[in-house]
């Protein structure tokens, strides 16, 4: 038996604008902290989070590579985010994670990558008309790899694009099963 609360549902989804006649998306992402500032990334490419574990070092590697894990049999490459995003460093503590993530490569190749954080903060739902383009700023570093800027209460998120900040660090893994 379909309840009144129920029947006011089913009509309010029956009228409400649908993100598909507005051409709006909403996606999900996975944000986490860098020297105070909240970054995001899409939650699809996520594959999991882990505490921080040490890794085993390649010689000649660049500096922001802290080296590989052995992920159930794939070779994973994890990178230093504070140290990619020329941060000063920060010691690795009981809140440090290692986000795993799904990349492709320019030959669209699924790799895995690890990327190095403080902390996990939240998920948000994030409408694609709410997100706001990166200033260009002369000169700036990294600018490629932002999505976009999205406001949250009182703070501004920075969201990362995967696929554009780790194609690089993408040699250093296996094609991923």
């Amino acid at each position: 038996m379909i309840t009144q609360n129920e029947i006011s549902r089913e009509e309010q989804q029956a009228f409400s604008p649908s993100s598909e006649n507005t051409g709006e998306t909403t996606k999900q992402y996975l944000t986490f902290f860098l020297d105070g500032e909240e970054y995001g990334v899409d939650i699809l490419g996520v594959q999991e989070i882990r505490g921080w574990e040490k890794t085993t070092t390649l010689p000649n590697s660049p500096k922001h590579i802290k080296g590989v894990i052995n992920l159930r049999g794939t070779i994973v490459p994890i990178t230093d985010l504070r140290e990619r995003f020329c941060l000063e460093s920060n010691e690795y503590g009981p809140l440090t994670v290692v986000i795993v993530l799904n990349i492709f490569d320019s030959s669209s190749n699924k790799k895995v990558v690890g990327i190095v954080v403080d902390a996990v903060s939240d998920v948000y739902d994030i409408s694609s008309t709410k997100i706001k383009s990166s200033p260009e700023i002369e000169q700036q570093v990294g600018g490629e790899f932002i999505e976009g800027l999205f406001n949250v209460d009182e703070k501004m998120l920075i969201l990362l694009d995967i696929n554009r900040l780790l194609v690089s660090e993408a040699q250093y893994s296996e094609v991923a099963q």
